[in-house]
């Protein structure tokens, strides 16, 4: 189905001399009965109108709003450290897909495995593409999670933010805790937070990775791309 988008313009006065009050609000009715009728008959009710000249305020709300989501992920703050380091945008991107695979296996929690769907599915980082090319893929760690874990309840209906389960807390906590013992500056990377799935052995995460071929060797091969998520090529 085609997308439609209106332009609705002020209608202006046949007179040139008539910039009075009562020809403003004229004109508003209009307009406003204009755009219901539009409502009405071409989309069914459910037009979207929004003012173009937003109150800075506002936008300055929801940017802080959007800096505060990003950038806060649920993990232990770490103890003597007066600066915490920030998450690249891949790994933040991988966190959030690993809360909506939670969701759509309806899982209760955000676990290692759903973190581990999470940096597949984002898929652009080294580490993501380290793990497909060593056989670690999505479909896989999907298939394995239901073998290890099963299937919820189909009628199951889990929180719009699935929390953290132990294991991943403490994978996400590795990941931050080494990043600043490193004494390196930079971001937590999509690498950490894998080898923060590794490092807790009694993790579903580790399990699946463990079953797919992952191993301490491929962990230290994976350890070279700990402070980057990406490679700059120039041509």
């Amino acid at each position: 189905m085609a997308t439609h988008s209106f332009s609705l313009l002020p209608i202006q006065s046949l007179t040139s001399n008539s910039s009075n009050k009562q020809s403003e609000n004229t004109n508003t009715f209009l307009t406003h009965k204009y755009c219901k009728a539009l409502a009405t008959s071409f989309t069914g009710g459910k037009l979207l109108i929004r003012p173009q000249n937003l109150n800075s305020v506002t936008l300055k709300r929801r940017r802080s709003t959007v800096a505060t989501v990003a950038f806060s992920l649920p993990i232990t703050k770490p103890e003597g450290y007066e600066k915490q380091p920030k998450w690249s945008s891949r790994a933040i991107q991988a966190f959030v897909m690993a809360e909506l695979e939670a969701r759509k296996i309806k899982y209760p929690n955000t676990g290692t495995e759903a973190l581990l769907m999470g940096i597949l599915v984002e898929g652009t980082s080294l580490a993501a593409k380290f793990l497909r090319a060593n056989g670690i893929t999505f479909f896989k760690v999907t298939e394995e999670t239901l073998k290890l874990l099963g299937k919820s309840d189909m009628y199951y209906s889990n929180p719009e933010s699935p929390p953290l389960t132990k294991p991943a807390r403490k994978a996400l906590d590795w990941a931050v805790n080494e990043k600043l013992k490193s004494g390196e500056d930079g971001e937590i990377t999509v690498t950490h937070i894998v080898l923060g799935i590794w490092s807790v052995k009694e993790s579903a995460g580790h399990i699946i990775m463990s079953t797919l071929g992952f191993d301490d060797e491929k962990a230290k091969e994976l350890a070279k791309f700990m402070d980057k998520d990406s490679e700059l090529t120039y041509k």
